[in-house]
């Protein structure tokens, strides 16, 4: 079973991801992983913290002459702002007074909960691995498990579909958005150039207000055929892993599969898509198909070998340039929340993290479906399954 862990803190030394489960000889383009962590820090409205770091993946183990080995894979990305923090948050306890903490907790984060919780007097440490900064690590690892993918023939990108008021108001097909993740620039990782430009406008708006935007990004799951996952037990439903692994991310409060919000508000037979046959076995991997995927490829809690589509709604960035009001932990007294440096807006980097979570996902299920401990066993179960219901 594909597994995966992450570590470190927003301004430690480094963050470190830690993948096991995965078959050996599957090929591990160096290059294709640290494009991901690139596709990571871009877009438009991103803060100050981009420009310090350069993140690239390290691999400690499990990767040998370019292939996975079998054993756990662990990579390392350094940080390049310890160089600052060093002495405020050192290992050994260092001089107390270097220390920088977070005194007032800050609305909308970990900050204070945290605080209760471990019983910290001030947000620092709370801060530190709550941080979207652990996203980097999620990203490493998904990059892994795409690559895992990749040799199966399933793919898997994110769009961008909504920033503040401003919405995608069409469709966008797999290959628009598959093309988003070869660009050599990244604004709003958005389909269509005229939504794009008023989605930066957006962005632009909150900037001279000292505010935040929120958005919503999708990711969609091409290639992947019908069977995966399954309805047996609650805990075993496709799309229960993949809201849990996206509703995960940081600022991420809502998640949707297909058009499952509309459909809330729809009647049944606006809402499901209807079956047809057809002859042409080369079309997909089964004959039966649909003309359209309001179900977002998952019915049952499995796959039906349409593009599994899921939504990410994300809340505005809760650090403002204008902070909300809060108290001091020290006084109780009333003051502004603490501000440390932050986006304006995250959503198109959202997407990116979203395709590592639902990588991450999938290739579990997919090795938990037709196993094997290297990559020919795996292609063999794989290619097995797809001539079968190709001839069902």
């Amino acid at each position: 079973m594909i597994r995966f862990s992450t570590a470190g803190e927003s301004h430690g030394e480094a963050l470190i991801a830690l993948v096991s489960g995965v078959p050996a000889g599957v090929p591990i383009d160096l290059e294709r992983v640290n494009r991901e962590l690139w596709r990571r820090q871009q877009g438009y409205g991103r803060g100050g913290r981009m420009k310090i770091e350069t993140d690239k993946a390290h691999i400690l183990s499990g990767v040998r002459h370019g292939k996975t080995i079998g054993s756990p894979i662990a990579i390392e990305m350094i940080n390049r702002d310890w160089k600052n923090w060093e002495e405020k948050l050192p290992v050994e306890p260092g001089n107390a007074a270097l220390h920088q903490s977070v005194a007032s907790p800050r609305p909308g984060h970990a900050d204070l909960p945290g605080a209760l919780k471990y019983n910290f007097q001030d947000a620092r440490y709370v801060l530190e691995r709550a941080s979207a900064r652990e996203s980097t690590s999620r990203v490493a690892a998904g990059a892994i498990a795409k690559e895992m993918l990749r040799a199966l023939g399933i793919e898997i990108a994110s769009h961008v579909v909504r920033v503040g008021r401003v919405e995608l108001e069409r469709n966008a097909s797999w290959y628009e958005i598959a093309a988003l993740g070869a660009k050599e620039e990244v604004a709003m990782g958005c389909v269509d150039a005229a939504t794009e430009e008023r989605m930066k406008e957006e962005v632009e708006e909150a900037a001279r207000t000292g505010d935040t935007v929120n958005g919503v990004f999708e990711v969609v799951v091409h290639g992947l055929p019908a069977g995966v996952g399954t309805f047996a037990n609650w805990d075993e439903r496709l799309d229960a892993h993949l809201a849990f692994a996206v509703m995960s991310i940081q600022a991420v409060k809502a998640v949707e599969i297909g058009h499952g919000v509309v459909a809330a508000s729809s009647f049944g037979s606006a809402v499901h898509d209807a079956i047809y046959y057809s002859e042409d076995v080369e079309k997909k991997p089964t004959r039966f198909e649909r003309h359209q995927n309001n179900a977002g490829g998952i019915e049952g809690g499995i796959s039906n070998g349409e593009d599994v589509v899921v939504r990410g709604y994300l809340k505005p960035i809760s650090t403002l340039r204008k902070p909300l009001e809060s108290v001091r932990f020290d006084t109780r007294e009333k003051t502004s929340a603490s501000y440390e440096r932050s986006d304006i807006c995250v959503v198109p980097a959202a997407g990116v993290i979203g395709e590592a979570m639902v990588a991450l996902t999938i290739a579990a299920q997919v090795q938990a479906k037709f196993g094997g401990d290297s990559l020919l066993e795996l292609k063999r179960n794989f290619e097995g399954y797809l001539e079968q219901i190709r001839r069902f």
